[in-house]
């Protein structure tokens, strides 16, 4: 099959053929219909990720066809549209009994633990437990959105910010994951703040439901976030994790209020110093948000079917497979307005 793959971490990837996968006993292999282009990606081409063995082929945001089915396998067969979280549960520790795979003690994830969907076929672990199916109406570049950045937001706008009619929202960086955020979080009936540098995707948060904007280039973020709510949000989101966005979120809160981190820091900004004096003081809760099980994405996809979420609206760019290595490479220093989707191989 063909596959983009890199032998070495910061090395350009390319362009390449290897073998096809077979699925395991409890896994799938899928025909890739669409996969998105994520900084997790591109993190994990940096050599930010443990998991990685190299050669390696990075994707984790997908959508397709289940054209193989291992024999432990009861739920899925060939021809089945589906898609799956970027965290896949093991099936058998605490926190997978709990109903938490997003947490899995033993979780895998496909394009870091083992190859992944930048190729023509992937393999998925634990399929009973991990794939979710699509609505037959849905497109695979929308569906591609849904295992990390939309999923993600879902789970850490609904499950852990509880954010509820009337809360003030701000969500800080307005790339896909912070997108999809603004979305669930006005759907759900909040006022919610952009905040970004780049002008056009202040322009599309607010066409997505964001009451406000800030120009994180030309305002004090905190500052212009406490003026606007009459005190500071009640939820305050990190969409694109980095220490100034993380500070900017905590600092812009009202007492009592949540900070949500979402966006991975991983490298260099692995350890960010916090303001702990905010934290404490005001009683801040800090809360992580890592993805979302398989078993929640019905409650989701009922809001996509109702016409209250839109996740089409954030598919940006598509191109082809054998431009996917020079979009990795300049994940950190460009994104374009919504998610950049492979869908031509």
């Amino acid at each position: 099959m063909k596959a983009v793959l890199f032998e070495k971490f910061q090395e350009a990837p390319k362009l390449t053929r290897v073998d096809d996968p077979s699925p395991e006993p409890h896994g799938v292999v899928l025909k890739v219909e669409a996969t998105g282009v994520c900084r997790s990606d591109w993190h994990g081409w940096m050599g930010h990720d443990a998991d990685i063995d190299l050669p390696h082929i990075p994707g984790h945001e997908l959508a397709g066809i289940v054209v193989a089915t291992g024999r432990e396998v009861t739920n899925w067969k060939p021809g089945d549209r589906v898609t799956v979280p970027f965290i896949c549960g093991c099936g058998s520790c605490s926190e997978c009994h709990a109903g938490q795979q997003q947490v899995c003690l033993h979780q895998e994830q496909p394009g870091f633990t083992h190859w992944g969907s930048f190729a023509e076929y992937v393999g998925i672990h634990q399929a009973d437990l991990n794939l979710v199916a699509l609505p037959s109406d849905m497109e695979f570049a929308t569906a591609a959105s849904l295992g990390c950045r939309f999923a993600t937001s879902f789970r850490a706008v609904v499950d852990q910010g509880r954010v509820s009619a009337g809360q003030w929202v701000a969500v800080h960086g307005c790339g896909g994951v912070g997108l999809s955020a603004v979305m669930i979080a006005s759907a759900a009936g909040a006022n919610v703040i952009g905040v970004d540098l780049d002008p056009a995707k202040l322009a599309l948060a607010q066409s997505l439901g964001a009451v406000a904007t800030v120009n994180g280039g030309e305002a004090d973020v905190p500052a212009a976030i406490r003026d606007l709510t009459r005190g500071g949000a009640h939820v305050s989101l990190d969409a694109l994790g980095h220490p100034v966005t993380m500070t900017n979120s905590i600092l812009c809160l009202r007492p009592r209020g949540k900070h949500i981190q979402v966006g991975l820091m991983l490298g260099e900004h692995a350890l960010p110093a916090v303001p702990m004096s905010k934290i404490v003081g005001q009683e801040i809760e800090l809360l992580g948000s890592h993805g979302m099980q398989a078993h929640r994405y019905g409650a989701m996809l009922d809001m996509v079917r109702s016409g209250k979420l839109n996740p089409a609206l954030l598919v940006g760019d598509q191109i082809s497979l054998a431009e996917a290595p020079q979009a990795l490479m300049n994940m950190d220093q460009f994104q374009s307005l919504g998610a950049t989707v492979i869908t031509r191989f």
